[in-house]
């Protein structure tokens, strides 16, 4: 029996993704990939729910249509500042606003934690979301200061 090309790339084919499941199927494998994004999915709902998942009681500082802005502080968290938004556009264009002035930022769906980097981490494994990190404008070193010296006034 003459076995042709296309039997025999089927044949190969069907072999790979057997031994692709079999490597799936058990064992240390099965926990690796549990473990790979243990970051929960992002939170969603009002200032109040969003802020009572993170165990805060939030003092309301802005209650507007567009943007709501709560200051939290919890022992397990630490200070930061909880905000939602009416628009996804809203938020978009408060973050790239407020990224000029450096900071960490923890985004979800319509709201947005303002913390140091230790809270934002922590926060992160409670309410989920993505992080991002304001320009640090401390590392400018005496380049303008040095050009400016040189000059009378």
């Amino acid at each position: 029996m003459m076995v042709t090309r296309p039997k025999l790339v089927t044949a190969a084919v069907t072999a790979l993704a057997a031994l692709a499941l079999a490597g799936c199927s058990g064992g240390a494998s099965d926990s690796a990939a549990t473990t790979i994004d243990a970051t929960p999915v992002a939170a969603t709902g009002s200032l109040e729910h969003i802020a009572s998942e993170a165990g805060c009681k939030p003092i309301m500082q802005i209650d507007a249509d567009e943007l709501r802005q709560a200051a939290c502080k919890t022992t397990t968290y630490g200070k930061f500042l909880l905000l939602t938004y009416a628009t996804d556009r809203g938020q978009r264009e408060w973050i790239n606003g407020a990224k000029d002035y450096g900071g960490f930022y923890l985004l979800g769906r319509k709201w947005t934690a303002v913390g140091d980097k230790k809270v934002i981490a922590k926060l992160q494994g409670k309410l989920g979301g993505t992080t991002e990190v304001g320009t640090d404008h401390s590392a400018h070193t005496g380049a303008e200061a040095t050009h400016s010296a040189g000059h009378e006034g």
